[in-house]
């Protein structure tokens, strides 16, 4: 008896789907056996036990081709196309070294314990005390500049031929003009980086 109710359990198990199926290789198929619950034996001269329920309530097949773009934000471009390497450290370099003078001046000019401004490594590092670190570096292969910021988190900068200025594509936002708004805030004294 026992042998008869395994054997119907596995015939009602899920099966693969046939090859005209529209499930490609780029596609996600997904069972879920969501009832697991035990049902009671009903014939009276069988033992008492319970078996599993392994009848498939819920199958979802989802191609994994159909996410759109704009949920993930904006689509990847690859500037090593338009950016050549010796041009981004050109460019990459001469930005990261003006922000190193400037930031360096405003020092000077702010009371903030535990201000410090540091180069190494490729890596600026200004360090405002209890008000948090900011951490600027090169990424060559994807020819930007990455930042941590204390108010804002990580963004990752491009550089932007028609603007001349180092851009999050995600948010249009400048380089500059994001270190500019946040140190203001933070210091309570304007900067110009420009």
């Amino acid at each position: 008896m026992a042998a008869r109710l395994l054997r119907r359990g596995l015939l009602r198990a899920p099966r693969p789907l046939p090859s005209s199926s529209p499930v490609t290789s780029q596609s996600s198929l997904l069972f879920s056996l969501s009832d697991h619950s035990r049902e009671p034996s009903t014939s009276a001269n069988s033992p008492p036990f319970s078996r599993p329920n392994l009848s498939c309530n819920s199958i979802c097949c989802r191609r994994l081709s159909s996410l759109s773009e704009e949920s993930h934000g904006p689509a990847a471009i690859d500037y090593r196309s338009t950016l050549q390497e010796d041009e981004y450290h050109r460019l990459a370099n001469s930005t990261i070294h003006d922000l190193l003078e400037k930031l360096e001046e405003f020092g000077d000019s702010v009371e903030i314990d535990g201000f410090d401004v540091d180069y190494g490594n490729e890596v600026l590092t200004l360090k405002l005390g209890s008000l948090g670190t900011y951490v600027i570096n090169k990424q060559t292969p994807n020819r930007q500049i990455w930042m941590s910021s204390p108010v804002s988190g990580p963004s990752r900068f491009d550089w932007d031929q028609n603007a001349q200025a180092w851009i999050y594509r995600r948010t249009k936002a400048n380089l500059i003009q994001v270190l500019e708004t946040e140190l203001e805030k933070l210091c309570g004294q304007p900067i110009s980086l420009s």
